[in-house]
C-alpha cells in the first residue's frame, strides 16, 4: 500500500511524525510511506497553490521531501514529480490544533485533503483538537497517536470512496483528552463558533512601521449538538465527510424561481 502523508505544519512538525506512524500501522509491513510536506509552516493557507510562482523541492531522504509551498502544493508535487506512481491514500496531518467548523475554511490541512480529492483520490485529514486537558501532557497528540490508526481503517472499511467529480473526502478531529478519556467516535456536520472569527490587530514596530496581526477566537466554544467541534469537546473523534464543492444545493431551486 503506497500512502502519501503530508501536512501544513512543515515538514518538521511532531504531528507529521505522528501521522507517519499512523500510516505505517494503516499500511502494514508492505506500507509504502511517502513525505511530501511543506518546507515552512503553512497553517490557514487553506487550499492555495502556488500558481503565480514555481515551487523548489528538495529532498530530505528517501521518500521524504520538502516542498516551498502549500499543502495542496505538496500533493501537486507528489503527483506530478516525486512519485513513482499514484498513492492508494493520501493523509494530511496531523495537525496541531482543530480544524473543525469555521476552521476548516482556512485549513491548508484539510486543503491538502481537497487537493488529493479533485485529484480523484481517496483523503483524509486530520487534527489534534488542544486544550486544558491535554495541552499540558507529555504527548499533546495522545489521542490521535492512540485512535488515529483505527479511525483510518474504519474509514477505509466503512466510508464512502466512490469517485465523483467531487469526491468525498473526509476530516477528522481528535478530542482534546488523553487517549484513555476518548469516549468513541461521532459522525457530525461542521459546526459554527459565532465568536470565534479571525480579526487584525494592529501593532506598531521599534522602527516605527505598522503591522497587523491576524487574530482568533476561543477554540473551546461549544456548537451546536450533532456537529464536528461538539462532538470532538464532548471528547469523542469527530469525523465529517466533505466535498469540496461549495454549492447551496438546498437553496437551487428556490432561487430559480424567484429569478424567473
Amino acid at each position: 500500500m503506497r500512502i502519501l502523508i503530508t501536512n501544513d505544519d512543515g515538514i518538521t512538525a511532531p504531528g507529521l511524525q505522528v501521522l507517519g506512524e499512523i500510516a505505517a500501522d494503516v499500511g502494514g509491513a508492505d506500507a509504502e510511506i511517502w513525505t511530501v510536506a511543506p518546507a515552512f509552516e503553512q497553517s490557514g493557507v487553506g487550499h492555495c497553490i502556488s500558481y503565480a510562482r514555481p515551487t523548489m523541492v528538495q529532498e530530505f531522504g528517501p521518500r521524504r521531501h520538502a516542498v516551498e509551498g502549500s499543502p495542496a502544493d505538496c500533493v501537486l508535487a507528489a503527483l506530478y514529480d516525486i512519485l513513482p506512481d499514484r498513492p492508494d491514500l493520501v493523509l494530511s496531518g496531523v495537525n496541531r490544533g482543530n480544524n473543525a467548523a469555521e476552521n476548516v475554511m482556512y485549513s491548508g490541512t484539510v486543503g491538502g485533503a481537497i487537493e488529493a480529492a479533485l485529484q480523484n483520490l481517496p483523503a483524509i485529514a486530520l487534527s489534534q483538537y488542544f486544550g486544558p486537558d491535554n495541552a499540558g501532557l507529555d504527548d499533546p497528540f495522545e489521542a490521535a497517536r492512540a485512535h488515529g490508526a483505527d479511525t483510518v481503517r474504519r474509514l477505509l472499511s466503512h466510508g464512502e470512496w466512490e469517485e465523483a467529480p467531487y469526491r468525498l473526502f473526509y476530516n477528522v478531529n481528535f478530542p482534546p483528552c488523553a487517549a484513555a478519556d476518548v469516549a468513541g467516535l461521532a459522525v457530525g456536520v461542521q459546526g459554527r463558533r459565532e465568536d470565534a472569527g479571525h480579526g487584525m490587530t494592529p501593532h506598531v514596530s521599534p522602527s516605527g512601521r505598522r503591522f497587523l496581526y491576524v487574530t482568533g477566537g476561543p477554540q473551546q466554544t461549544p456548537t451546536a449538538p450533532g456537529t464536528d467541534a461538539a462532538a470532538a469537546l464532548d471528547r469523542r473523534v469527530a469525523v465529517t465527510p466533505m466535498r469540496a464543492d461549495l454549492t447551496a444545493h438546498d437553496r437551487i431551486d428556490a432561487l430559480r424561481d424567484a429569478l424567473g
